[in-house]
């Protein structure tokens, strides 16, 4: 007689050892259920779920038998008792009632027969509907006849356990992380933070603060409901990830193991903090005393529960905390230290913690970061030296403004959190970049005060972007296409798969090779992503990733004959140069998706990317192409130019390198596109160079009147004055006094005998003279404060120098200029004015670059210094944001 009918299947678990976990659990519920303080009833729901869990995995792998020896049934709730008790009493009655009444009671009539018929059927239909309510709940267990082992009524899956709650509708939307931004770290999700760093897909959630919610929940990627729980959050996004050495292992065993140490965590999470301590460091150091972690030999989600049970000690004050309850030198203390050091630790830390995007926690005692400046904003997951920012230009053009603030951005970000800025020259177009470029980027980055970490080329890494090129195509993620150009952006527009889009991979390979050959017949060919072409997002309709380019390259001459696009190159380069944070203007925002699929498509650690809007000024054209015109057709002199709104054209017309980086960060965090008045931005400027611009007299050339001070002396005389009233510690300067005075001739109108006036610097005189030429005499003690007229003037001397002053007006008439407008119809033919002023002889002494000002004319930047007469000394003048000049003194075009 055969015995196969009679067979128990082997066990694949343990049995063992599951009943000693059923039994630490049963224990832990009546613990909590004993606690002292308030009763966590989701604490005890959730250790109860894993003992049903833990009974349930037991029958079926012992032939349907429970662990007390008896065949196993799935638990009802006092509620689903109630109703099948009640439906079976209500079959019982209609089983009676269709029967008759007995042997002894009276005949039925017909209508009271028909009656109970009805009345059992609606009895028999109750019964059933009641019956199926309470199967739906159990998930189908309870229909189990009763008696049968469950197990054995059908094959073990994976299936979700049967007690687990039913999806309710949820306002989250798609992997949204939601969490109060009240409560305590310990009751944010740090775990499922944690996890889904170390699967590295945190890129692809979105954390949201919710004030009303008391948990923390995850909105489910298929948009049906969400998780609740930050442990249950924490499987799914390892499950969905592909975390299966994070979870312990695929086989039952490892599975009941790690399930085992999160259920120990969770329940000992409701206990005070020694007492927890105390538990977690008698039962973890015989484990640590030979190992470094809880489960084998990497970092699991034991090791993050358990950390988690204890609060999640991150900071040296907590872990200093747990360490004052803890033995010196113990096994587990030297784990806490391990896990809290952890960077995906850290980083979770500043996730959960700067939710509301208004704060971020200290991590190191002692090792506090500045404060950020005005309109800033904090790095999303970004903890101190673990912060890597990069700009990363095209050596095809000079840098302006706009290139300004992307750089001093990084840099900011870079310097704040002691972290790392990475210059990396996006040179993967050989037909534009030139050495001449990439030198004066170089340069540029100096004259703003940025001094990269270490500069790297794009073009280093085209052997290892070809490779992964090469692994798409062979692995059916790309392919080759010949299709004209303006015939493939039609069908990208219509969404039109290309002809080429179900090429077999030998063939796009052969295609590939020939295009990298540099051959004439390779030249109409370039590769693609294979994406998707019905995406509402073009970007992701299968941009091009690699076309031929025979120009010779400045740095690898002609070794390649193709080169990839920034699309392919730059997510591959971040990720391999240990980018953290890539900034990137919002017009960039649509292909933020594109970066992000190649960097998951091709398992690269993932970059997180920070959006700010692009800085636009009014008047002007930031196109290189644009700018290019003016230079090529003589309208400027040169890149220089300060009408440019270049690095080098600003810094020549006299920006102040702090002024510049905080003009630029109080636009940082903003994502709106604005055009912004150049006004402003002078405005700022001018509150830094007020701070330490000396002060000197001129007097214009032509337009200018002698006084003579009768009592004035031979012009032998000198005054000591400071360089800097509000600031003495600036030094003096000697100034030349004498009988001859020159004014401007714009200050004498209206003067008259008797009048006193101030000469700045000196001191009032009293006018004697005014028809046929000025005359008075200087008032020693003279009420300054009462003089109406206070005026610039300068003594007439032969030590005086000739000076030039240049200024300047913008290049455009047009405040904006729209899409369909050609610049060229709106260029403004006076943004050039030159004047000759006779100077203070302390003017000899300026450099090249210094910034002064002239006393009631404004602030100047000294761009050639004084040689002689033949090369006089030439200052341009600094906007200083009003629209007024700050005197009577105008110049010879528009205050800008």
């Amino acid at each position: 007689m055969s015995s196969e009918g009679n067979a128990v299947a082997t066990p694949t678990v343990d049995l063992e050892e599951l009943k000693t976990r059923i039994s630490a659990l049963a224990e832990s519920i009546v613990l909590l259920k004993s606690s002292s303080g308030e009763v966590d009833k989701d604490a005890i729901a959730t250790a109860v779920n894993a003992l049903l869990d833990a009974k349930r995995t037991f029958a079926k792998n012992n032939g349907g038998v429970g662990v007390d020896g008896k065949p196993w049934e799935e638990p009802m709730t006092k509620s689903q008792k109630k109703k099948a008790d009640k439906a079976k009493k209500a079959a019982e009655a209609a089983a009676a009632a269709a029967g008759g009444g007995g042997g002894g009671g009276d005949a039925i009539k017909p209508n009271e027969a028909n009656a109970s018929k009805k009345a059992a059927k609606k009895a028999e239909k109750n019964a059933k509907k009641a019956a199926i309510k309470v199967t739906a709940k159990e998930g189908g267990s309870a229909a189990a006849t009763k008696g049968a082992p469950a197990a054995a009524a059908k094959k073990p899956t994976t299936a979700i356990p049967s007690n687990r709650p039913a999806m309710t509708k949820s306002k989250l939307r798609p992997n949204q992380i939601s969490f109060n931004p009240n409560v305590s770290l310990s009751n944010r999700p740090v775990v499922a933070l944690t996890t889904a760093i170390l699967t590295n897909s945190i890129i692809d959630y979105e954390l949201i603060s919710d004030h009303m919610r008391s948990g923390c929940a995850l909105g489910l990627p298929s948009g049906n409901g969400e998780v609740s729980g930050d442990l249950a959050m924490a499987r799914f996004i390892a499950k969905q990830e592909g975390g299966v050495s994070f979870l312990g292992g695929t086989s039952d065993e490892e599975s009941a193991m790690m399930d085992q140490w999160v259920d120990y965590a969770s329940a000992l999470s409701k206990f005070g903090l020694a007492r927890r301590a105390l538990a977690t460091q008698r039962t973890l150091d015989s484990i640590l005393v030979a190992g470094t972690y809880v489960i084998g030999h990497s970092l699991t989600l034991a090791d993050v529960a358990l950390f988690a049970s204890l609060g999640f000690p991150s900071s040296d004050e907590s872990l200093a905390e747990i360490a004052a309850i803890l033995p010196s030198g113990c096994p587990t203390l030297r784990w806490l230290g391990m896990i809290s050091d952890h960077p995906a630790v850290r980083e979770a830390t500043q996730l959960a913690m700067g939710v509301a995007k208004n704060d971020e926690v200290q991590l190191e005692n002692g090792a506090s970061m500045d404060p950020l400046l005005s309109g800033m904003s904090y790095l999303e997951g970004a903890t101190s030296g673990c912060v890597t920012t990069r700009f990363p230009p095209e050596p095809s053009g000079y840098l302006h403004v706009g290139h300004a603030k992307a750089v001093l951005l990084n840099d900011y970000y870079a310097r704040r959190y002691k972290g790392r800025l990475v210059v990396r020259f996006d040179d993967t177009n050989p037909s534009k970049e030139k050495d001449e470029y990439q030198t004066s980027i170089v340069e540029d980055l100096g004259k703003i005060g940025v001094k990269p970490d270490v500069i790297t080329f794009t073009s280093d890494y085209f052997e290892t972007i070809k490779n992964y090129a090469l692994w798409m195509i062979e692995n059916g993620l790309a392919y080759m296409d010949d299709t004209p150009q303006e015939q493939m952006q039609k069908e990208r527009m219509d969404r039109q798969n290309s002809k080429h889009r179900d090429q077999l991979p030998t063939e796009a390979l052969e295609y590939f090779t020939l295009m990298c050959s540099g051959k004439e017949d390779g030249k109409p060919w370039c590769l693609r992503a294979k994406l998707d072409m019905q995406s509402d997002n073009g970007t992701l309709r299968d941009p091009v990733l690699y076309r031929q380019n025979t120009t010779p390259h400045h740095r690898s001459g002609t070794k390649y004959k193709a080169y990839p696009t920034y699309d392919l190159a730059c997510p591959i380069v971040d990720s391999i140069e240990g980018v953290t944070h890539a900034l990137r203007t919002t017009e960039y925002d649509d292909r933020n998706a594109q970066f992000q699929w190649v960097q998951k498509t091709l398992g690269l650690r993932r970059v997180r990317i920070q959006t700010f809007a692009r800085m636009n000024f009014m008047y002007t054209v930031m196109s290189k192409r644009k700018l290019a015109w003016f230079v090529e057709t003589g309208r400027v002199t040169g890149w220089d130019d300060p009408r440019f709104p270049t690095v080098r054209g600003v810094s020549r017309r006299g920006i102040d390198i702090d002024a510049l980086k905080r003009f630029m960060c109080s636009q940082g965090a903003s994502r709106r596109i604005v055009n912004m008045e150049w006004s402003k931005f002078w405005a700022e400027n001018k509150k830094e160079i007020d701070k330490r611009a000396k002060r000197f007299m001129a007097i214009d050339k032509d337009d200018h009147v002698a006084l003579t001070v009768t009592n004035g002396g031979e012009g032998m005389e000198f005054l000591s004055t400071d360089y800097l009233p509000k600031d003495p510690s600036f030094g003096k300067r000697l100034v030349r006094i004498g009988k001859k005075v020159l004014l401007e001739k714009v200050d004498t109108e209206g003067m008259e005998v008797g009048e006193n006036i101030v000469l700045i610097r000196w001191g009032v005189i009293n006018l004697t003279k005014v028809e046929g030429g000025l005359e008075g005499f200087f008032v020693p003690d003279g009420d300054v404060k009462a003089a109406k007229r206070k005026i610039s003037w300068l003594a007439d001397v032969p030590e005086n120098i000739p000076v030039i002053l240049t200024e300047f007006d913008n290049l455009l008439s047009k405040e904006k200029l729209e899409e369909d407008d050609k610049f060229e119809d709106f260029i403004n033919p006076d943004t050039q004015a030159e004047s000759e002023v006779i100077g203070d002889v302390g003017l000899k002494t300026l450099k090249e670059h210094d910034i002064i000002q002239l006393e009631r004319r404004g602030f100047y930047r000294v761009d050639r210094p004084y040689v002689n007469e033949g090369k006089k000394l030439m200052l341009f003048m600094i906007p200083d944001g009003k629209k007024k000049a700050m005197s009577g003194l105008v110049g010879k075009i528009a205050h800008r």
